[in-house]
């Protein structure tokens, strides 16, 4: 302070005497036109001094408050934690959507800001008018590298050329997708999803239907941010491309698409919450041959998020390498356009825990064994089986990848992010939390519940248990788990999840805050119901298309894997069944299967 008074003294000084310098020069030139003296020369370095010693002080000012944030203590649980008022949210999905409402609702901060990257709400549920992009890189997404941080330029605020790297912000929407989940536990404990029901999904699903076409969720989500003038925090067309801790503060690395240029600048905020989602950066096996497949015919190989419709493959020899939902819908929904038959390569993994394998037992879709490679457009199969020949696409329902690349010091590990505690709050600085880090199906009541936990801690109205016991819980996750995907897996303990999060989180004060009801079993029962219903819609649609198309008609008697399939009915649920589920899976495990 002192420092800063002393220099502002010496700069009235100096101004003073350029000044009275100035008011003589300027009389010297009126008596002595284009001649410069001693004392003119004197003026002008001393104007470009001015401006030299201004700019130092301003950058060392800029220093010594970086340097300042820099030796301020890192908070290493929550009794270091300072006043949160300042609050950045990643993301306006499902999951930035409701935590918006959550931290408003407490009253508590002075600034919220929604940072979404693409140029509205609804994450997953935004379609895309632009065609899919190739998948350039199978190396990179093989490996799971495919999404690396971005150079930052050096000085901000700046302006530079677009960004070219892929950044995987495309839709996975077609034109006639659906829910697969019952509106009733998919959406938000106080928002109710609209109940308009598409003429598809009436057709297939009867008047009743509890499916929801994606634009309705789309629209819903979008909804949440338009009340309360919500809309007014969020930055749209902004990607977080680093977010760092400086002392006690996070700094924001911001980056605004242009149409010609982007601009980047810093913002800082005393807490962050991570709703940026998982389902953006595809994974898709290595395959010897595949690269060479793609780089012949550019956009034959491609991942369920780019798929857009069955139309493109009318009269085309498809393969569908996946067994879980996106992989099941696909290769049905081809399966009525393309050459018969569409081979799905299934055999050897898992079916989807609650959808089953139901969808394959289609007489058009013959199921196969893993890739063994790709030679020209010949598909060979592991078990040594006919190839598929002529092949014009292979598509791949074979998950994601999750990445942070804007978060450089956080672990992303087995596709999980370590050091969690109840899926939302980061052990090493509880001023990060996640909302969304789960694998689920209830899915935006989870985000709900970790939102409301998320915004009282935050707010200073709740309190988490010591650091200690936060880490004792992750490993007993482990131990029972492992370190892998299924640690984030919520099934089948749902009742325990939402009850407990609803504990940590407490009623709020002075009826301040977001209230979350006691968990309610009718959800889960609908959620279970949902799929019930979709795996009869296929059985009954299958056992229509057997009917009317015999296996010769089919051209089928050659081809392996073709043929009726059945599947044995699951026992009515009942809440003992679902609370041994996890010992049922784990002695699965053992048995020659595998999931992709």
């Amino acid at each position: 302070m002192v420092d800063d008074l002393q220099h502002q003294d010496s700069q009235r000084i100096t101004i003073g005497v350029m000044t009275f310098a100035g008011m003589w020069c300027a009389i010297c030139r009126l008596a002595v036109p284009n001649v410069w003296c001693l004392l003119c020369l004197w003026q002008l370095l001393g104007v470009c001094s001015l401006w030299f010693r201004g700019h130092v002080a301003i950058d060392a000012k800029m220093a010594s408050t970086e340097e300042k944030r820099a030796r301020s203590p890192n908070p290493a649980n929550q009794d270091a934690m300072v006043a949160i008022k300042r609050v950045a949210v990643i993301g306006a999905g499902p999951g930035g959507a409701i935590a918006v409402d959550a931290l408003a609702k407490e009253k508590a901060f002075d600034l919220i800001r929604v940072f979404e990257r693409r140029e509205a709400a609804g994450g997953c549920w935004l379609g895309d008018t632009t065609p899919p992009p190739l998948l350039t890189d199978l190396e990179a997404l093989a490996n799971r590298t495919a999404d690396p941080p971005v150079d930052i330029p050096d000085r901000l605020p700046a302006q530079t050329p677009k960004l070219t790297q892929p950044r995987f912000a495309d839709s996975s929407v077609y034109p006639y997708l659906e829910t697969n989940v019952d509106a009733i536990p998919m959406s938000f404990s106080q928002e109710p999803i609209p109940s308009d029901r598409s003429p598809h999904s009436v057709a297939l699903h009867g008047e009743d239907t509890p499916f929801r076409h994606w634009t309705v969720i789309r629209r819903y989500l979008q909804s949440l941010l338009e009340r309360d003038g919500y809309e007014d925090l969020v930055s749209y067309s902004t990607t977080v491309e680093r977010v760092e801790k400086v002392g006690h503060e996070w700094k924001l690395t911001l980056r605004r698409d242009g149409e010609r240029s982007d601009y980047w600048w810093t913002e800082w905020f005393d807490a962050v919450v991570v709703a940026s989602g998982h389902y953006s950066v595809p994974y898709v096996p290595a395959i010897p041959g595949l690269d060479t497949f793609e780089k012949l015919r550019p956009g034959s190989v491609l991942h369920s998020k780019n798929f857009r419709g069955r139309d493109h493959y009318r009269g085309k020899r498809v393969v569908v390498v996946g067994a879980s939902v996106s992989a099941a819908d696909i290769a049905y929904d081809v399966a009525s356009v393309a050459q018969t038959p569409v081979h799905a390569v299934v055999d050897g993994h898992r079916a989807n825990l609650y959808f089953g394998d139901e969808a394959f037992n289609h007489p058009r879709i013959a199921r196969r064994s893993d890739i063994a490679r790709v030679d020209g457009r010949t598909v060979h199969f592991a078990d040594g089986r006919e190839p598929a020949r002529d092949v014009d696409a292979i598509i791949f329902g074979t998950g994601y990848t999750w990445t942070l690349p804007f978060l450089p010091g956080v672990e992303v590990r087995n596709n999980r992010v370590p050091g969690l505690y109840q899926h939302v709050v980061y052990q090493q600085d509880p001023t990060l939390l996640f909302v969304g880090a789960v694998a689920a199906g209830l899915t935006f009541k989870i985000f709900e519940w970790q939102a409301v936990l998320a915004a009282r801690l935050l707010a200073g109205r709740a309190t988490l248990p010591p650091l200690a016991d936060q880490q004792k819980w992750e490993a007993d996750r482990i131990a029972a788990f492992g370190d892998g995907p299924r640690f984030a897996l919520v099934h089948p303990h749902f009742e325990d999840y939402f009850n407990e999060l609803r504990r940590l989180a407490g009623p709020g004060e002075n009826g301040l805050g977001r209230q979350l009801p006691v968990f309610d079993r009718a959800w889960f029962k609908s959620f279970l119901d949902g799929h019930e219903r979709r795996k009869n819609m296929w059985q009954r649609l299958n056992a229509k298309a057997w009917d009317e198309a015999g296996v010769d008609e089919l051209n089928l008697g050659t081809v392996p894997g073709a043929g009726r399939k059945t599947i044995e009915a699951p026992p009515a649920y009942d809440w003992d069944t679902i609370r041994k589920l996890p010992l049922l899976l784990q002695a699965l495990q053992g048995l020659n299967t595998k999931a992709f």
